[in-house]
């Protein structure tokens, strides 16, 4: 049996996670961010189309997901998307930078999902904003770190069981919303607004980061049981899990709410929802379930930042400095990843956060795409159409959010720029080339 990544403490264990683990680490990741931040999100986007919008996403993100499954399928690895990233660019700042979006992306899921934590707890108070929002969505990542070091095993458990409430009371409460509708869906029935086929396109963008937890399964490669089957079986039945489930909420959503409705409380669609369709004790089931379901995203996902940034260390690819903090470098990750969320959630509103998330995650995606298309396609026996094809569904949906966003918020855009910038710019002086392309696998 083979410990290469043992060292340091760090908890790497092959064969710790079966498939049944993977998928509840992925749809836990997912579930988090894409029902309760984004179903609002996309609805001001898309509009009475914004289910169509899950969907499409879906399909998306299918296309993706064969990059990432036939790499893992290769090179089963803990490194994840830093070590795809690695095999197809070398040891250099292309590589190094767009795993470090890929870090940044998810530390952005870890705040956007805290805020709206926050945003859920003070629903049934009728408090919306002010201090209390920031303070509560620090608490709930400072809560995940203190799990977080409790230890590998606690992790494994609590998402299993958390993944099975919330996959279940998430599609109970779209099946009741639908049933005591009638099955009418209310938010097509308006023609307030033309909402535009750029606007659609648009909400693909935060469609897709509904689906990305599954990249987190990737990212636990070594360690999942027989990863050459597992790897990309986990991801295919994630992203179909969360379809059902988005579908539900987006349906149960629209039959109780106007689109109007859905976008004036964006930030807590579904209470809102629960409330004409279920009664005040659905509206408190349901908060309570969004709580939960957001406090175990956050959990997830800060487990999961941390450990790519200390896999990103131990490949040389991120700098690394102590600050006088003793243990292995996987708790000084943790520390830096709730760090930066917590900055993020207390000086970003929900819709900024998410777009930062969309802009760093579909750069990164589309590295990873033109890496394995340019370098791996043939070693791997991947099929050089399917990649281009996720590459060019990527690149429709940036360049429509972007249009978009320049309209509605110029300054978000210009943030994500100069931060996608800084960080190649900061890569290429800490490791002084942008790329070194290898035959020999670098770091398997």
């Amino acid at each position: 049996m083979n410990h290469e990544h043992d060292h340091g403490g760090d908890g790497y264990k092959k064969n710790s996670i079966t498939l049944g683990g993977a998928v509840a680490m992925g749809t836990g990741v997912m579930i988090g961010a894409g029902i309760f931040a984004l179903t609002g999100q996309i609805a001001e986007l898309a509009g009475p189309f914004f289910p169509i919008a899950f969907i499409i996403g879906a399909i998306v993100t299918g296309f993706s997901s064969y990059s990432y499954i036939k790499m893992s399928n290769a090179w089963p690895s803990a490194g994840g998307i830093g070590m795809i990233l690695q095999k197809c660019y070398g040891p250099g700042a292309v590589a190094a930078g767009a795993a470090l979006l890929m870090a940044l992306s998810m530390v952005i899921a870890e705040s956007l999902v805290a805020r709206t934590f926050a945003t859920y707890l003070l629903r049934p108070f009728d408090i919306e904003g002010g201090p209390l929002v920031p303070i509560l969505a620090v608490g709930v990542i400072l809560f995940a770190f203190v799990v977080n070091i409790a230890g590998n095993r606690s992790i494994g458990l609590f998402s299993m069981v958390m993944a099975a409430i919330k996959i279940g009371g998430i599609a109970l409460f779209g099946i009741a919303a639908l049933w005591s509708s009638g099955f009418e869906f209310a938010a097509a029935s308006r023609d307030a607004v033309d909402f535009g086929p750029m606007g659609f396109v648009a909400s693909v963008a935060l469609a897709i980061l509904a689906f990305k937890g599954f990249t987190t399964i990737t990212n636990s490669g070594a360690e999942i049981t027989d990863p050459n089957r597992n790897v990309g079986r986990a991801i295919m039945i994630s992203i179909a899990l969360c379809v059902v489930v988005y579908l539900l909420v987006a349906f149960g959503v629209g039959s109780s709410l106007t689109i109007d409705e859905i976008i004036a409380a964006k930030d807590y669609s579904l209470a809102e929802a629960a409330e004409p369709a279920l009664g005040q004790v659905g509206f408190l089931l349901t908060v309570l379930l969004a709580v939960v379901a957001t406090a175990s995203a956050v959990l997830a996902s800060v487990f999961a930042v941390s450990r790519m940034l200390a896999m990103l260390t131990d490949m040389k690819m991120i700098p690394h400095s102590h600050f006088g903090m003793s243990g292995p470098i996987q708790r000084h990750t943790l520390v830096y990843t709730v760090v930066i969320a917590s900055f993020l959630a207390v000086f970003f509103d929900l819709s900024r956060i998410a777009s930062l998330g969309a802009f760093f995650y579909l750069m990164m995606d589309m590295a990873v795409h033109w890496g394995v298309w340019r370098y791996r396609r043939a070693e791997i026996g991947a099929s050089g159409v399917i990649i281009l094809a996720a590459l060019g569904f990527d690149a429709i949906v940036l360049v429509a959010f972007t249009a978009m966003k320049l309209q509605s918020d110029p300054a978000i855009v210009a943030y994500a720029a100069l931060t996608i910038a800084g960080v190649f710019l900061f890569e290429r002086a800490y490791l002084s080339r942008w790329l070194a392309p290898q035959d020999e696998p670098a770091h398997s």
